[in-house]
């Protein structure tokens, strides 16, 4: 099986001028975890719901002094804050893909050493689909056990 027998072709993309609002709210209504950056066609980037949120943690000097005193609450104010930011602003630019004819295991393989739950299918940097774990998973059950089933 490869990934192009198994992937979404039919993908959400935004563009790297689009607002943290737009892009939320795409995320929010068609539950996405996370989508390709595209500009004139071309794969640039990728910008996943972490990216988004991470505009609020505290950085990395407030967690070695300690969290105690930490206002979580104003820290999740500051959400609204972020949304008049571009999704150039906050995705990620060096983009991990796997290409249509790689062996569906090979890419669950590569999802999983860098700890991602879905990876552009890109060839060369021409967006193509998305494929998932979930995708792999839902595969080799229908291959392996819902046809064996008596």
């Amino acid at each position: 099986m490869i990934v192009k027998q198994i992937m979404t072709t039919n993908v959400r993309v935004v563009d790297p001028d689009t607002s943290l609002l737009e892009v939320s709210s795409v995320m929010c209504l068609y539950r996405l975890s996370g989508l390709p950056v595209v500009r004139e066609g071309k794969l640039v980037g990728f910008i996943a719901e972490k990216d988004v949120l991470s505009r609020l943690f505290p950085s990395l000097g407030d967690f070695r002094d300690g969290m105690l005193g930490m206002d979580f609450d104003a820290m999740e104010a500051q959400y609204k804050d972020v949304m008049h930011l571009k999704t150039a602003d906050v995705m990620a630019t060096r983009v991990l893909s796997v290409g249509p004819d790689m062996p569906a295991m090979q890419a669950a393989s590569t999802m999983v050493r860098h700890h991602l739950r879905r990876i552009p299918v890109a060839t060369g940097d021409k967006l193509e689909g998305m494929v998932s774990l979930g995708d792999v998973h839902k595969a080799l059950f229908h291959a392996n056990v819902s046809r064996a089933r008596p």
